[in-house]
């Protein structure tokens, strides 16, 4: 087995006893296989015997060489946004149906991993967003987003107004339910459902798309990977800033938004047959291949 990763950190969904089987079941695995195996400690929580080292999730990323993660999409999100400054590569395993982030299976995962721990893997480098948001007493919230950061006006009736600019420059001002500010891993969250572009990972690029925009003619924009984006609230009754639906802060009039490229990318492992278009068709339920009858 390659020596590229030396210590492996498994993390599982948090309070989720469904992933304490398999997880324990991988920890041995990986050990027997001459591999320095620690675990995530919100993750044992409810574990009674832990037979593995136990560290914090900024343990993991100073001592890790591979971060493989057992739950969901959502599991990979707030891990991503911890990980990300130590530069630690992760790998997803679905429990259930395959995620856009978490394409391994339970069921599978021990055959495929040790064709990956072999060397044997596509690294895709995905970019996460950076927000601030400032007011007439400075800074007053700050934080990542793996998928999106997302104005709403939540439960409030009226529409919320702001400008935009992109780069310093002047784009547009808005009246609507908010506008979400996407990666291409976020593409095919939230922004997808309201109209946006799929971007493939594999792009630099950032989506603009507004929420019920009061006019028709303000459709989703793609601008580049290192713009960065400005809002000017100037009605804001009751409106949130999201950051991948994780924190949350509440806006107000006048406040400043400033949303940009992290500088660190997150490192996502995936198996050599690992097909991008094929997860599509399968999490969106696209078709496949035509089958022609032959009527002659």
């Amino acid at each position: 087995m390659t020596a590229l990763f030396k210590t492996i950190a498994l993390i599982g969904k948090y309070k989720n006893r469904d992933i304490t089987a398999p997880l324990l079941n991988l920890a041995r695995h990986l050990a027997g296989q001459g591999l320095n195996v620690v675990l995530d400690a919100l993750t044992v929580i409810q574990i009674e015997k832990v037979e593995f080292p136990i560290l914090t999730l900024d343990e993991i990323g100073q001592q890790a060489d591979l971060a493989i993660v057992l739950g969901g999409d959502g599991t990979m999100l707030n891990i991503a946004r911890t990980l990300v400054d130590y530069n630690v590569p992760l790998v997803g395993v679905n429990q259930g149906r395959l995620g856009f982030l978490t394409d391994l299976t339970v069921d599978t995962m021990q055959a495929t991993l040790g064709t990956m721990l072999d060397g044997q893997f596509i690294v895709e480098n995905r970019m996460l967003l950076a927000a601030e948001v400032s007011r007439d007493t400075g800074m007053v919230f700050k934080e990542l987003a793996f998928n999106d950061v997302v104005l709403h006006r939540g439960i409030s009736s009226g529409m919320i107004e702001f400008e935009v600019r992109v780069d310093g420059e002047y784009v547009y001002a808005l009246r609507s339910d908010g506008l979400i500010v996407a990666t291409p891993t976020g593409s095919t969250a939230y922004a997808l459902s309201s109209g946006g572009p799929i971007l493939h990972p594999k792009l630099d690029l950032i989506a603009l798309v507004p929420v019920c925009p009061h006019t028709l003619s303000n459709r989703p924009i793609v601008v580049g990977g290192d713009a960065v984006v400005e809002i000017k609230l100037h009605c804001a009754t009751e409106t949130k800033i999201y950051a991948d639906s994780h924190s949350w802060f509440d806006l107000g009039e006048h406040d400043q938004i400033v949303i940009r490229r992290h500088p660190e990318t997150i490192k996502i492992l995936h198996s050599v047959h690992h097909s991008y278009y094929r997860m599509l068709r399968e999490k969106l339920g696209w078709s496949g291949i035509l089958q022609h009858n032959n009527t002659d």
